[in-house]
């Protein structure tokens, strides 16, 4: 079996993985890092959570560890997805660098642009950015990308997802056509290759898993939901979700809810607490101080339930996550394993629970089609009812009319001479009809069109006066 001992590591980083109490490499580790140490391209496809970010920290900072950086000028370039993976990546390097005298600095939003400025005058020898970030200080004059030694892309198909790729190519056009590029990926998607082949090379590929794989060491169920009614579908589904919990108990110590939308998120996490569990939400629109203290919680035990979007879904490493529910189907079935690969990590066991409402039924079919292998079905925990159909209202008997109503029904409607006026109207007829309501007529003196008996008889006055005249 292959030891970190083995690989040619720098004696410094080496004391560090000691000491952090790691021997052997995991099989991406194993792959990359001797290629990475002599200088070539590294492309390296492997499922989450087997340690592709010790694949690139680790060589990175061996050919690091002599040189200094100079001012706006960073020798080596990081490219992460999201806040929370690029601040995990930082920790990465603080592990395995402490015997080093090397700096770094985090670019990410939600941080002020002067702090991060103050650190990059000063020289860094490790930039860590999210491309938008990135780019932000770059159009300010206050970064320059022409000293970059090696660049790294992590988690490449997210940047795709999110829509990062036009930075991406851009960004690899700021850096020197020298520098070494490791890129990182769960899954491989056209477009990522076509970045690989203009950008890469000659790269040494590592492929150590059949791409968008499952670990074996994680159960998976689904359970197969309908509401009994459409707008109740919401509030039941959450009742499901708290059933699946009650049922695993003990046995899940903690876990990750993920949602599709940051609404549902921010609801299902609040409801969680109204019944007494123990959840918070994080997502995209929190501030980015809430969202470290709430992944901070987490990570230390105090917080049981992560209620996320798939902003947590990516290169998260909480090593002991007991459980993962997927309160909504993933719109693409690439996040599903991303999803699942929260829990058993490092070969621990785990457990990935589904609920699919009819309506998501397709994009589970992708999800099975994707991992190849059927889903075992579990039964809802809660029964619900279907929905009555409404019993049709019986007709009320109707009322025999009146003998006088009768009578004046089946008498006919004299018709109004001609020119004349019909009475039981009160309004004129069609020789009549263009004359305005309400005006005098000299063929009907004793009525004022449009008149009731409600009438005051002060307004008659000025008829009476014209009648006399």
């Amino acid at each position: 079996m292959t030891k970190f001992s083995d690989l040619n590591l720098n004696p410094k980083v080496m004391k560090a993985i000691t000491e952090a109490g790691y021997e052997s490499p995991t099989p991406i580790q194993a792959g990359a890092i001797p290629s990475a140490l002599e200088g070539r391209d590294v492309l390296g496809i492997a499922q989450t959570g087997t340690g592709k970010t010790a694949s690139f920290t680790l060589p990175m900072l061996s050919l690091l560890a002599r040189g200094r950086a100079r001012a706006r000028m960073p020798r080596s370039l990081v490219l992460c997805p999201t806040r929370e993976l690029a601040a995990q990546v930082a920790e990465n390097f603080d592990t395995y660098s402490k015997h080093l005298k090397l700096t770094k600095a985090l670019l990410i939003g939600g941080v002020s642009f002067k702090e991060q400025e103050l650190i990059i005058d000063k020289g860094v020898d490790v930039l860590i950015a999210t491309p938008g970030r990135l780019l932000d200080h770059f159009e300010r004059g206050k970064l320059i990308l022409s000293d970059v030694k090696v660049m790294v892309v992590d988690e490449a198909d997210r940047m795709l997802d999110m829509g990062f790729i036009p930075d991406i190519e851009r960004i690899f056009g700021l850096t020197p056509f020298t520098r070494q590029t490791l890129f990182f990926s769960a899954t491989m998607a056209p477009e990522i290759e076509r970045i690989t082949n203009t950008f890469l090379s000659n790269p040494e590929r590592v492929e150590v898993a059949r791409q968008a794989t499952a670990s074996e060491t994680i159960e998976q169920n689904v359970v197969m939901f309908k509401a009994s009614r459409r707008d109740r579908e919401g509030s039941e589904k959450r009742r499901v979700l708290r059933a699946l919990l009650d049922a695993e108990g003990d046995k899940c110590t903690n876990a990750v809810i993920f949602c599709n939308r940051k609404t549902d998120v921010d609801i299902c996490a609040k409801s969680l607490k109204k019944y007494g569990y123990d959840a918070a939400p994080i997502h995209g629109d929190l501030d980015q101080s809430q969202r470290t203290k709430t992944l901070d919680a987490f990570r230390g035990g105090e917080l049981r339930l992560l209620v996320a979007s798939d902003v947590a879904a990516r290169g998260l490493d909480v090593p002991s996550v007991s459980h993962v529910f997927n309160f909504d189907v993933p719109g693409h079935a690439e996040d599903y394993v991303h999803r699942i690969g929260r829990t058993g990590r490092a070969g621990r066991e785990g457990k990935a629970i589904t609920i699919c409402s009819p309506r998501d039924e397709k994009q589970f079919e992708a999800v099975e089609a994707l991992i190849q292998k059927e889903i075992p079905r579990i039964e809802n925990p809660v029964k619900v009812e279907p929905r009555k159909p409404r019993k049709p209202k019986e007709e009320a008997p109707k009322a025999e009319a009146k003998p006088e109503v009768q009578e004046a029904a089946a008498e006919p409607r004299k018709a109004p001479a001609q020119g004349g006026r019909d009475d039981t109207r009160g309004r004129s007829n069609s020789n009549t009809r263009g004359r305005g309501r309400g005006r005098y007529d000299r063929r009907n003196d004793n009525q004022v069109v449009g008149m009731g008996d409600h009438m005051p008889s002060f307004i008659a006055l000025s008829f009476e006066e014209r009648r006399s005249q």
